[in-house]
């Protein structure tokens, strides 16, 4: 039998100290939410924190509870499951499972390799692989972040805001896209510059780019990329050299070699 090594023997009491599977429930319907519930019950590695019915209720019980999992509805009245992880609170970041009858808006998002999702009426084997999923991912915080992201990104309309994790410190960020004034690399690092403060990326700079393809956002240098929309000058630095200022004061060289595109771009 092979022996243990030291890190997975960390690992595994990680695991043990972490505790029940902290799980809340959101749907509109009581009826949805006792089944769920009852499902639950009789799972020694789980405990139900809580309930909502609705989305504004949702983002209340994940800031004030902080859940391991939460299992959302996708249908609620005045805004849905989609909506919810939009808006979820800073620095809390649930592993999600929607739980919907069918939408086929929401089996594109989940095919994009995005959390997970459970057809209504849930059978219990079905939940019990969402259930191991959830404790597979649990701690895994940039895991969850880029899937959350993709599941915005891949059900918000056209011209939605679009997401973007950052990390800082141990903490990971839905950042709205429409708030990144950059991103600029330094060396192994990718800093993605808002008009607050900056954050850690967690792709490099060309993943970045080929996924913000058509975008707002322009290379201007090997090492970064700008949102167009929040340049407020251009300013000459000799015949094929520029220098840009962003709207937070910072600046930022244009190649010789992308000074053409960024000129056409922002039609100087």
């Amino acid at each position: 039998m092979r022996e243990t090594s030291g890190h997975e023997r960390a690992h595994f009491a990680d695991e043990r100290t972490r505790g029940d599977l902290r799980v809340l429930i959101v749907d509109d319907e009581p009826i949805a939410r006792e089944v769920l519930r009852e499902e639950l019950a009789g799972r020694p590695d789980v405990e139900v924190v809580g309930e909502a019915e609705n989305g504004p209720e949702a983002l209340e019980r994940i800031a004030e509870l902080r859940p391991d999992l939460v299992l959302l509805d996708l249908q609620m009245p005045g805004f849905g499951g989609f909506e919810v992880i939009q808006r979820l609170p800073r620095g809390a970041l649930p592993f999600v499972v929607i739980v919907t009858a069918f939408d086929q808006h929401a089996i594109r998002a989940f095919e994009a390799g995005a959390l997970d999702y459970l057809l209504k009426p849930v059978s219990q084997p079905r939940l019990e692989k969402a259930l191991e999923r959830a404790r597979a991912m649990r701690g895994n915080q940039p895991r969850i972040a880029e899937s959350l992201a993709r599941v915005v990104e891949v059900a918000a309309p056209a011209g939605k805001t679009r997401k973007v994790v950052g990390r800082s410190g141990e903490e990971y960020y839905l950042l709205d896209l429409d708030d990144v004034l950059a991103f600029q690399a330094e060396r192994e690092i990718v800093w993605i510059v808002t008009g607050k403060q900056r954050y850690m990326a967690t792709q490099p700079l060309k993943a970045i780019e080929e996924r913000l393809r058509g975008s707002v956002f322009q290379r201007v240098h090997r090492n970064a990329l700008v949102n167009v929309n929040h340049v407020r000058k251009m300013t000459p630095l000799t015949s094929q050299r520029w220098m840009l200022t962003l709207s937070n004061g910072q600046e930022l060289i244009v190649s010789k070699r992308l000074a053409a595109d960024v000129r056409q771009l922002l039609q100087w």
